[in-house]
């Protein structure tokens, strides 16, 4: 059986004025067994006829099969006598009576002949009163002149329905009398039906104990799901998004935790994503705002001095008007309206970005391109996401440094690399550098920029749907990666 844990211990609370039936009904095993009784309890309403009226007619299949040898048997006798030399109604009395004689019907089966319009002779000798001459059923008998099969219903609950094969004889060229298997059905019924009854009885016998028990293991059953909703509450109410639901076993209500937790990592994640980013924000904001507020309250009448907090005024609004916006570009990365693709030759567009990044700083510049052909893809995007790894690399390199711009296109994929031999990056540092506002240990990050220029080289690859990649070692440089498809993928296919 699945089992699921919550970590924390709260309970939901029961409100103590809540009546125990209103608890007992509201339990989601008790409705679930209420509406399995429902259906048992409908669908064996509807079965009792129906297995009724198929158990009876197999009853009278088997009476007719009895009737139908017994007439078998009959006419087996009389094709015997048939063939005897001297035949008179004497004579066929006299047959008869052995006949008779040598017979053990079935319960509830008669064996009657009739001779000249009379009973001659019924086996067992006592036959109820509707096969006693001169009713309805005996007349209509009498004036068959084919073999016939048929019933008679009956006002009497205690025959029921007869059951009949009539055997026209005849003797001289003319019909003289017939020959009758009959069986009357109640008491088959009622034994069948008694049958049913008693299988009733032991069935709802049955299905009591069942339900009973199906109450308590399908209470243990939906444990998980008490607990899962438990650990809801408890997060609602405190607001703790680190709660999480151990699971073990297998099946859906595990599936259902797994995906929980799931979704409550990434709630955190984005939760604390947040929080970081705007602590981030106002604290990168808050620097440039103080300086501005401490130079403006201690401006003199000085016009030299003037001039130089004007110049750090502006220069520190520009730093805040830079990073407002990458904050918006960093935003808008999010929209499915970020990119403008178009055709791309992956040469041709190599070269473009190192002419540029030559003009960055004075540095040993080498360009390596491996094969050519084309991708779709956002040309200005891509480029101001080389143009930042370029940046970073000056910031980390001295002049003599090397810098290496290249790209290689392979079949399904086409990846940009800035490779340096400056500083390096530790590697607790290497995942964290591309997060907003991360600063590595080594100080990566000392330069006077942002703290998003990896950030939104992240989200412009992300956007592609590629990945980014990074090889480095203190002291040996580093090698960005951009690994991007020959196309984006469009927006439905990631969901």
């Amino acid at each position: 059986m699945d089992s699921i844990n919550i970590a924390a211990t709260q309970q939901e609370p029961t409100p103590l004025d809540r009546p125990w039936w209103k608890t007992l009904l509201g339990e989601a095993r008790t409705r679930i067994l209420l509406l399995y009784i429902l259906l048992m309890t409908l669908i064996t309403g509807l079965s009792i006829p129906v297995f009724l009226s198929l158990l009876f007619a197999e009853v009278d299949d088997r009476v007719n099969a009895d009737l139908a040898e017994e007439m078998e048997r009959f006419r087996t006798a009389y094709r015997d006598w048939e063939q005897r030399p001297n035949q008179s109604i004497e004579d066929f009395k006299q047959y008869i009576d052995e006949f008779f004689n040598s017979q053990r019907p079935e319960d509830d089966n008669f064996l009657l002949i009739f001779l000249e319009g009379e009973l001659y002779r019924s086996n067992p000798q006592v036959i109820p009163n509707v096969l006693q001459p001169g009713t309805d059923l005996t007349d209509r008998w009498l004036r068959l002149e084919t073999a016939t099969m048929g019933s008679q219903p009956t006002d009497d609950p205690d025959l029921g329905k007869v059951l009949y094969l009539v055997q026209p004889l005849v003797f001289e060229g003319s019909i003289q009398g017939v020959f009758i298997t009959a069986h009357t059905t109640a008491g088959e019924r009622e034994e069948a039906f008694a049958g049913v009854i008693i299988f009733i009885k032991v069935a709802l016998g049955v299905v009591s104990v069942s339900f009973v028990l199906a109450w308590l293991t399908t209470g243990q059953l939906l444990v998980p799901v008490q607990r899962l909703a438990a650990a809801t509450q408890s997060i609602a109410t405190s607001g703790d998004l680190s709660q999480r639901v151990s699971v073990s076993g297998s099946g859906e209500l595990v599936e259902m935790a797994t995906t929980f937790n799931a979704m409550m990592q990434q709630l955190q994640t984005a939760f604390t994503s947040q929080r970081n980013f705007i602590n981030d924000a106002g604290h990168e904001l808050r620097t440039p705002i103080t300086i501005i507020r401490g130079h403006l309250e201690l401006l003199g009448d000085d016009p030299q001095e003037q001039r130089e907090t004007l110049e750090l005024v502006l220069d520190e609004l520009d730093r805040m008007g830079r990073l407002v916006n990458e904050l918006i570009l960093l935003v808008k990365s999010e929209r499915p309206d970020f990119l403008h693709l178009e055709t791309i030759d992956v040469r041709s567009f190599t070269e473009e970005v190192f002419a540029k990044a030559q003009a960055l700083a004075d540095r040993q510049w080498q360009l390596s391109i491996r094969g050519s052909g084309k991708m779709v893809g956002d040309r200005q995007r891509l480029t101001g996401a080389l143009i930042n790894l370029a940046q970073n690399a000056t910031q980390h390199t001295q002049p003599h440094d090397l810098i290496t711009i290249g790209s290689i296109v392979t079949s399904h994929a086409v990846q940009f690399w800035v490779r340096d031999a400056g500083e390096g990056i530790d590697l607790d540092d290497q995942q964290r550098i591309f997060e907003r506002f991360a600063r590595a240990a080594n100080s990566y990050r000392r330069s006077d920029g942002s703290g998003l220029g990896l950030a939104i080289v992240r989200a412009i690859v992300e956007a592609h749907g590629g990945q980014i990649e990074l090889v480095s070692q203190p002291g040996s440089g580093s090698t960005f990666t951009l690994v991007l498809p020959l196309e984006p993928l469009k927006e439905q296919d990631s969901l």
